[in-house]
């Protein structure tokens, strides 16, 4: 653990301390707003803007500051480099199509528009990313791309690349650094977001306190029994807004990857959607070509998951015989492969889908403002409208470096609340019709009969946290019901009862109650949504409804349904949630 003396950290009995701004979690998006937030007053150079004026900046992580979601991303970046207006149109295009409706349009132009210049940004704090023999940068085409636009490093290395490059920065001009500290609650105070408890290094219960806080926890992978989420991705953040009553939305949209090695190792190795788009195969047990493998994720995972099913095996195929140079141009994943024992020169490449990232949560305006005075959120937390129902593939390193520099510049403006603008604008704005609780947890009725082990001890925590996985995976996993939703729901309130409400005493038990707050929230989400739409597929509604082109949100007051989040029917009405399966 790394304190800068005089950070603002005091004993929760103690007398406030004083950071400009608290940030939790060292991803990209996090680490994109310290750097500006912290640094001193220069220019960026590469045309973008003077990064920082030196304002007092903690970033408080978990783990070790390098040691997030983002050094685990293979994907690239995803940005138009070349001044092109008509392929930031279709990046727009492309973003709009995989997000199945429900992208917030204007956030998706800030991403396009924006993002170009942020990549820029990390070339000039060193960021390396792989260039052609002449020197131009190697662009790569990846699934719901309709052209090459993604930049990568070291093959499949680009996240490791990017965390190198802000983690460097970031120790040079943070305040504080606060590794191995635990963030347990929210502080609100006024009506404001003053900061944190937390629980430190040494297991102390600490108050963190911050005039301005930033929620940058990351996602929520460990949801699921199969996920290629690193261990720390628990939903931290989510459940600490969602025990504050801070509005969250489409937490239902939990994107699965489908090409993940099928293999022990957890988090499952991840099979870059480079692969496909330099031309490799996806094939079933028979060895037949099923789906069109540049489609999105979501379209990709169903189609395996439908095949998987009818066939009766749990994996298929990636066939990357057919490409040259492989271990020149993948080496990252040419090295982990052959650790494994397979040469994908002449081996088929067992895969499945993996739980991968979140499209929805905390909702924000276009500068990271959420409902709460004070708290800011970037990155796999946040529900900025970027994704919609389903993340195009290389656009999340992209939307943390976008929206985390606009917080920062919201900040340094001296912003101190949200804005009628982007989801949360909608929000603000919109028709909310509140959903019975008997609707958006129907198996919490008297008559539910759980599962024989839902039950648990809760001093068991890591029995019970794979519990709550196995749980979520066959419940809420690629393809749901209301049977399969129902049961996991069971499952889950027991796990949540045999918690209780007391305060967590270590990291583990705040993980564990982070992930059973998270998961009632999909649940209900998921359970309402009767429809199949982006990364959300029902087998008892197996077509999209434009009657749900809408957001489900939960807030303190429990759970409601925007009645004009993305616009009307089209017959001009907003159909009333009431009648959720009327298509």
């Amino acid at each position: 653990m790394t304190e800068a003396s005089g950070a603002a950290v005091t004993d929760a009995d103690a007398g406030p301390g004083a950071l400009d701004v608290l940030v939790l979690g060292s991803g990209v998006a996090g680490l994109s707003a310290a750097v500006r937030l912290a640094a001193p007053l220069a220019d960026s150079g590469a045309g973008g803007s003077a990064l920082g004026t030196g304002l007092r900046v903690g970033v408080l992580t978990k783990a070790e500051l390098s040691q997030s979601a983002t050094r685990w991303a293979q994907g690239g970046v995803a940005a138009v480099l070349g001044g092109d207006e008509d392929s930031t149109d279709l990046h727009l295009a492309d973003t709009l199509a995989a997000g199945a409706g429900l992208c917030d349009a204007d956030a998706v132009r800030v991403l396009v528009d924006e993002g170009p210049a942020r990549v820029q940004e990390l070339i000039a704090m060193g960021a390396v990313f792989d260039r052609q023999p002449g020197g131009a940068l190697a662009l790569a085409r990846e699934g719901g791309h309709s052209t090459a636009r993604v930049v990568h490093a070291g093959g499949a290395a680009t996240g490791a690349e990017v965390e190198r490059a802000l983690v460097g920065a970031t120790r040079s001009s943070a305040a504080a650094v606060l590794e191995e500290w635990f963030a347990l609650d929210l502080i609100v105070e006024g009506g404001r977001c003053r900061g944190v408890r937390a629980l430190s290094a040494e297991g102390r219960t600490v108050e963190v306190r911050a005039h301005h806080t930033v929620l940058a926890t990351g996602g929520a992978g460990q949801l699921f029994a199969v996920t290629t989420n690193p261990a720390e991705a628990t939903a931290d953040g989510l459940a600490m807004a969602l025990r504050a009553g801070v509005p969250v939305a489409d937490v239902e949209f939990m994107q699965f990857h489908p090409t993940a090695l099928h293999h022990p190792a957890m988090p499952r190795p991840l099979l870059s959607e480079a692969l496909r788009g330099h031309g490799a195969l996806l094939r079933d047990d028979h060895g037949d070509r099923f789906v069109d493998e540049l489609a999105p994720r979501d379209v990709v995972s169903r189609a395996m998951a439908e095949r998987m099913r009818r066939h009766g095996v749990d994996s298929l195929w990636l066939d990357a015989t057919g490409l040259e140079s492989f271990d020149a141009r993948f080496p990252t994943i040419a090295t982990s492969l052959r650790a494994i024992g397979l040469d994908p020169s002449v081996d088929w490449l067992p895969i499945a889908p993996a739980a991968h990232y979140l499209s929805g949560g905390v909702i924000t305006d276009l500068s990271g403002a959420t409902a709460l005075p004070g708290l800011w959120a970037a990155g796999e937390v946040a529900c900025t409208g970027v994704h919609g129902a389903n993340r195009l593939a290389s656009n999340s390193l992209l939307e943390g470096m976008v929206f985390g520099a606009r917080l920062a510049e919201s900040i340094l403006a001296g912003d101190e609340g949200p804005s009628p603008t982007g989801v949360l604008g909608a929000y603000l704005e919109s028709d909310r019709e509140p959903v019975a609780p008997d609707r958006a947890a129907p198996w919490a009725a008297p008559l539910a009969d759980g599962p024989a082990d839902a039950v648990v001890s809760s001093s068991d925590v890591s029995k019970t946290r794979e519990l709550l996985q196995r749980h979520m995976i066959e419940g809420a996993g690629v393809v749901r019901s209301a049977g399969t939703l129902s049961t996991a729901g069971v499952a889950i309130d027991a796990i949540g009862d045999a918690l209780g409400g007391s305060t967590p005493v270590d990291r583990a038990h705040g993980e564990l109650s982070n992930l059973v707050t998270t998961a009632r929230s999909l649940l209900s989400a998921a359970v309402l949504r009767c429809e199949t739409r982006g990364a959300h597929a029902r087998s008892d509604y197996p077509e999209a409804s434009e009657a749900w082109r809408r957001r489900i949100v939960h807030t303190v007051g429990g759970v409601s349904v925007l009645g004009s989040a993305v616009g009307s029917a089209p017959d001009g009405r907003r159909p009333s949630a009431a009648e959720p399966s009327d298509r």
